[in-house]
């Protein structure tokens, strides 16, 4: 079952790709399921957005399928997501996704990664810095994920953030939504341009961000557990989703490159309420930033 409204298209303006992967998982897994079932809450929303007045029926969008994962260690999956990814980028497909038909295109999309688990970003964001240099990286999570470490591994869930920091650098990060972290995660968090629980970036520090090309990433458990209950490792305190509308009309008037919508676990999501919000999310992300 594709995204609403996806079709075959030779230069689509956004292309979708599922990352089912949640190997890293340290509370409640089954963020791999997550693809499959966001494609499944699409059906639950029109393709028309009230919010931006914008139709996904007038949008070349197409959807890629998922990527095959199964039996990888992190830094494999991040290899094939970051494969993916660089080839929607450049305008050449989505290497490695499953999915019918497709043809070879000419000029780049826009990728939106539907997770899985949150280390699937760092493989999107390498494969964009090799694009462009000057990356920016804005984050809706809950937690801070700085960790160096996290049970013994490097590539995980909690060490999301560190290890994108070492290709774009803190000062070029923003994190909002953030709620929890350790005391030594929010003493590195004084080093990211902007750290706060809400989704308003300050002028301050939107100015040196929206110079730069963007990319944005969407952690589910960003959003009040009230609101998105399905998901790995909730927190309370967190944003509603007119937080979200807010920032995407600030982000829309940036360059946003590439974006993504992270740690649905459909298993903890017995209305189903959580993975329409994702479906409903990705859509206002398609129509704000795929041109």
């Amino acid at each position: 079952m594709p995204f609403l409204g996806a079709r075959a298209h030779p230069h689509p303006a956004g292309v979708i790709i599922g990352a089912p992967y949640d190997a890293t998982a340290s509370y409640r897994s089954g963020a791999q399921r997550a693809p499959a079932a966001i494609r499944w809450g699409s059906e639950s929303i029109e393709t028309y957005s009230a919010v931006q007045q914008r139709d996904l029926a007038d949008l070349a969008f197409s959807d890629a399928g998922d990527l095959d994962l199964s039996g990888c260690s992190p830094e494999e999956m991040i290899e094939r997501v970051r494969d993916a990814v660089a080839s929607v980028a450049a305008g050449t497909g989505a290497a490695g996704a499953r999915a019918p038909g497709g043809s070879a295109r000419e000029t780049s999309s826009l990728p939106v990664l539907l997770g899985g688990e949150h280390t699937v970003t760092v493989g999107a964001v390498t494969a964009l810095v090799d694009r462009y240099p000057d990356l920016g990286v804005v984050v809706l999570d809950a937690h801070l994920d700085l960790r160096d470490e996290y049970e013994g591994q490097r590539w995980s869930h909690a060490t999301t953030m560190r290890r994108i920091a070492e290709h774009v650098g803190l000062e070029r990060m923003a994190v909002l939504g953030a709620r929890s972290g350790t005391r030594g995660e929010w003493a590195a968090a004084a080093s990211l341009t902007c750290c706060q629980r809400t989704a308003a970036v300050p002028m301050t520090a939107w100015a040196g961000l929206a110079r730069r090309p963007l990319y944005l990433s969407v952690d589910i458990d960003a959003f009040d557990p009230g609101v998105a209950p399905g998901t790995g490792n909730p927190e309370p305190l967190g944003l509603r989703v007119d937080d979200l509308v807010g920032l995407l009309a600030v982000l829309r008037e940036a360059r946003v490159v590439g974006c993504d919508l992270v740690e649905v676990s459909p298993p903890y999501d017995p209305s189903g309420q959580t993975v329409v919000l994702a479906a409903w999310l990705v859509r206002e992300m398609l129509l704000a930033f795929a041109r």
